[in-house]
């Protein structure tokens, strides 16, 4: 066969595999249908652009004729974009680890034509190898097994669907203390590495969700070890081979313990999230390696990263998703360099380039230099000379075959890209990257908002290609109320209540949880409504919900807003000794209950009212939330602030149900934010 169903997809991971030999099919309810139809078990394959061992099976199964007969007789082959559709990767990555695997892309899944799953894997070779079967054994052993012995396979995959749902049940129970909080921390600051930063082991993601938590209780407690993790994570990060030292940005994760080698993709979401750790991290204790690697991370997602062929109809330009780790079937091959290739590029400089970036003849990584630096910022001309090297030898390199791009939109990736965005705006004094997040925010909503006041998942030329779920309304509820904070404008704080309201309705349990999925997505298997309240790589729907209503009700007073937050809290804290599974949502409790309020009142146009408002968003506690109002009037008289006034511009700042005396510069008001936490 010349071509398949995925012709037709806007996804670019599906998009790779519309030529394979395979009658791949998308995950449709004509395609469920089907496989029902012909009583054939389905063969899910999930990955992404961006995925190495995604692509390396592509080759050596997919576009094999042998293999692809061996697919196309037997079962109705599925293909997922994980990032298009989190939702039925959710559902099976839980399902293979019931099965006792380890989950991972590419993910093997061998279903019911009904769903459920009766077999699963990850990457499988060609050959046998490593203790694995060989792809052509999987298909056939279990094309053979549902020939003889159906009735069982089917049993035993409607089981492991029933033991999937039951496990991820909320587990409610009283509120959090800040005891449980302690206990969290301290056992994420018993798992960090003290050596090289992050957690122990390899490989070593960066992990943002654990250590954002951390770093709020740093904030809450001024418990060193926990704000020092963060930061060593930072600097050895920043440092590391994971940091693309010439064209800015994070690698997803490094295959080692020292973050030398990456994994070379760059996923939007982790960069959003270290943008935003950088900035806290820099609040707190200004360095040069923090504001460098900040600033070099924005000018890559602003050159590399706007989807600029799906421009919204204003004009405004969100964010891609991810860049690939491989150019010319070879991982890495763009990023890499030979120490000849290095000389040939600097000439008579590339001695003032390797005191700074070592370049050993053998290498560090398979006869190739991953760049890595060795020496810490802090010279002004010699950061100015490193970059003019820099510079050149970035020109070299983009004359290279580029890594592919994944050019769609995702509404819960830019959220979070907005949000950093908007702090590091203000922490690094760039109303540039400001605006920046204005763009983004306008473009997400006007290609994925919903009349209802929700947002579609995903976008690409000029098709939303998947239904919105919960992370993106809670993501764009947090680039909303950053926006607020940020601007003052009550058009963002309205559609912050708006998404949540529609959230309440569509995703709501009824008991103070929330489901993945809305009560109208019906194409997900056996009827499942997925939870997802667990933290991954990003935070979870459900955490971000808690921390928007937390924030919803220190900005509008509102107390039904505290009590949606305290009861999604609940809903998923019965189970203490799993909440470490949940910082976000832990985060969200510490927010809720110790969060210090700063209302700006008076002439939003005098420059004394604009000190006070780039103050109190400029800080490195997460936990404060910034009304600037003008007039405090027009605050709910349930807020603490309400009518509070001063002659000339002032800052209130307020904890629980009161408010200090008017604060009216930001030295003062910076002191008086700390002696309120200082007190705590």
């Amino acid at each position: 066969m010349t071509g398949n169903a995925l012709a037709a997809a806007t996804s670019p991971y599906l998009l790779q595999h519309a030529d394979n030999p395979v009658d791949w099919r998308m995950w449709t309810p004509e395609t469920l249908a089907r496989a029902a139809a012909e009583q054939k078990p389905i063969l899910l394959s999930i990955g992404y652009a961006a995925c190495h061992w995604c692509h390396v099976m592509a080759h050596e199964s997919f576009e094999d004729a042998e293999t692809a007969a061996l697919m196309n007789a037997h079962y109705v082959s599925i293909k997922v974009d994980r990032e298009e559709r989190p939702d039925i990767d959710h559902i099976y990555m839980a399902a293979l680890q019931a099965m006792g695997e380890q989950g991972g892309w590419p993910l093997t899944m061998v279903l019911t034509p009904e769903g459920a799953p009766i077999y699963g894997g990850t990457y499988f070779p060609p050959e046998p190898r490593w203790g694995r079967p060989s792809f052509r054994q999987v298909l056939r052993g279990v094309a053979d097994a549902w020939a003889k012995d159906r009735a069982r396979l089917e049993q035993s995959g409607e089981s492991l669907m029933r033991r999937i749902v039951a496990q991820a049940a909320p587990a409610p129970a009283g509120p959090l203390t800040p005891g449980d909080l302690d206990a969290v921390a301290e056992r994420f600051i018993g798992m960090v590495d003290w050596t090289d930063g992050g957690l122990k082991g390899a490989p070593k993601f960066p992990n943002p969700p654990i250590f954002r938590f951390l770093w709020g209780e740093y904030a809450r407690t001024g418990r060193h070890e926990a704000g020092a993790a963060v930061a060593l994570m930072l600097a050895r990060m920043g440092q590391g081979g994971i940091y693309d030292h010439l064209g800015g940005g994070f690698s997803r994760y490094s295959t080692d313990a020292e973050w030398l080698v990456p994994h070379f993709e760059k996923m939007l979401y982790d960069n959003a999230l270290l943008l935003d750790l950088l900035a806290l991290a820099y609040a707190a204790e200004p360095d040069f390696l923090l504001h460098a690697r900040a600033a070099e991370t924005v000018e890559w997602l602003l050159r590399d990263m706007p989807a600029s062929e799906d421009p919204a109809p204003s004009g405004a330009v969100a964010f891609a998703a991810s860049e690939d780790a491989d150019s010319e079937g070879e991982e890495g091959k763009f990023y890499v360099w030979t120490r000849q290739e290095l000389i040939d590029a600097l000439g008579n400089d590339f001695s003032t380039f390797e005191a700074h970036y070592p370049c050993p003849a053998q290498g560090n990584w398979e006869g190739k230099i991953i760049l890595t630096r060795a020496t810490h910022p802090e010279d002004a001309a010699t950061e100015r000379k490193l970059a003019e090297l820099r510079a050149r030898l970035r020109v070299v390199r983009d004359r290279r075959v580029r890594p592919g791009r994944d050019d769609k939109i995702l509404a819960d990736w830019n959220g979070l890209a907005i949000a950093a965005l908007v702090r590091a705006s203000a922490v690094f004094g760039r109303t540039d990257w400001l605006e920046t997040a204005v763009s983004a925010f306008r473009a997400v909503m006007a290609l994925l908002g919903r009349a209802d006041g929700r947002v579609d998942h995903a976008y690409r030329r000029g098709r939303i290609s998947a239904a919105g779920l919960l992370d993106d309304q809670a993501a764009m509820l947090r680039a909303a109320l950053a926006l607020y904070q940020a601007t003052g404008e009550a058009a963002y704080l309205a559609r912050a209540e708006a998404l949540a309201a529609a959230t309440e309705q569509k995703f709501g349990d009824g008991a103070g949880g929330f489901f993945l999925t809305a009560d109208d997505s019906g194409d997900l298997p056996c009827g499942m409504r997925p939870r997802g309240g667990f933290d991954g790589p990003t935070p979870a729907g459900a955490g971000l919900m808690a921390e928007g209503y937390a924030c919803l009700y220190h900005l509008t007073g509102g107390a039904d807003y505290r009590s949606r937050a305290e009861a999604l809290i609940a809903a998923h804290a019965g189970e203490r000794r799993a909440l470490a599974a949940y910082p976000t949502l832990l985060a969200a409790a510490a927010l809720l209950d110790a969060a210090t309020s700063v209302v700006i009142v008076g002439d939003r146009g005098d420059a004394r009212f604009a000190s006070l408002h780039r103050a109190a968003l400029a800080g490195f506690d997460p936990t404060v939330v910034v009304l600037p109002v003008g007039d405090a009037s027009g605050l709910p008289v349930s807020h603490p602030a309400h009518g509070k006034a001063s002659g000339t511009p002032a800052a209130f700042v307020c904890g629980g149900n009161v408010c200090s005396l008017p604060v009216h510069t930001a030295d003062a008001l910076r002191a008086q934010v700390s002696s309120r936490r200082d007190a705590m």
